[in-house]
């Protein structure tokens, strides 16, 4: 099976990356260095591989299509040690990778059939991750990084945001793939914390009353946190009660939580 007759499949969300320019930037913005933890996710054919492995040396790859891992063995033959993990990101324990704090660089073309509950997933693993760098659908991107107020802005920028910087850093258009998926792809930049510049004392709480707000977010907070918060206490939060999920920032949701919780 040559790189030329394999078809890409739809269920695992396979959009291979071709287009040596956009390779060649998100290797630029990734900046490995030898001797780095590097982790791809998704590796498909190697387009990105192919690229780093020379300079790290040793790279993991966590890869769910076992039709594609032969084809990924060649294309990195003699570029360095490529150890491959034939497993579902979605389910895999990135903590057996390492026992160190922020040692783990994970990079990748996400499936976006997955990305979301993805993303949710390994922010799980935030304390073991110094960086992370993917391709997604421009959308996620776009709500990982939205502001208060912000169309996009929703219980994904609060997540993510509350354990990681995040830059939105270029757009790439579908025709950098092959087949071509149906909408714009961008790169982003998940910087985990090393502090937490708020931090929630009860953090399932805390996910809980995100999740519950944007659950209901045409509603006021009042009414779509009712079961969190009786009438009494919302004169001892820093937020009104007729404000809506949309308003309120990581750490106006912080607040909530820990006053709940004292």
């Amino acid at each position: 099976m040559t790189h030329s007759y394999f078809i890409p499949r739809k269920r695992f969300g396979q959009h291979f990356l071709h287009d040596p320019n956009v390779i060649r930037h998100i290797v630029d913005v990734i900046a490995p260095a030898k001797n780095q933890h590097i982790v791809e996710i998704g590796p498909g054919l190697g387009a990105l591989t192919k690229h780093v492995l020379p300079i790290v040396q040793c790279l993991e790859a966590i890869e769910l299509d076992r039709d594609v891992i032969p084809e990924l063995q060649t294309a990195c033959k003699d570029l360095g040690k490529l150890t491959i993990h034939q497993a579902d990101a979605l389910r895999f324990d990135f903590a057996q990778l390492t026992k160190k704090k922020a040692d783990l660089r994970l990079i990748g073309n996400l499936p976006y059939n997955i990305s979301t509950p993805l993303i949710f997933h390994l922010i799980k693993y935030a304390a073991l991750i110094k960086d992370m760098h993917f391709m997604l659908q421009k959308e996620v991107v776009e709500r990982m990084a939205a502001e208060p107020g912000d169309d996009a802005y929703g219980r994904l920028s609060i997540m993510v945001q509350y354990y990681c910087q995040v830059h939105y850093l270029f757009t790439v258009k579908p025709g950098a793939f092959k087949p071509p998926p149906k909408v714009d792809s961008a790169i982003v930049a998940l910087l985990p914390y090393g502090e937490l510049p708020y931090k929630a004392h009860d953090e399932i709480l805390f996910a809980d009353i995100v999740r519950e707000a944007f659950n209901h977010r045409r509603k006021v907070l009042r009414n779509s946190l009712r079961p969190f918060i009786d009438n009494d206490l919302w004169p001892k939060l820093s937020v009104s009660p007729e404000q809506r999920a949309e308003e309120l920032s990581v750490q106006d949701y912080v607040n909530i939580t820990n006053t709940l919780r004292a």
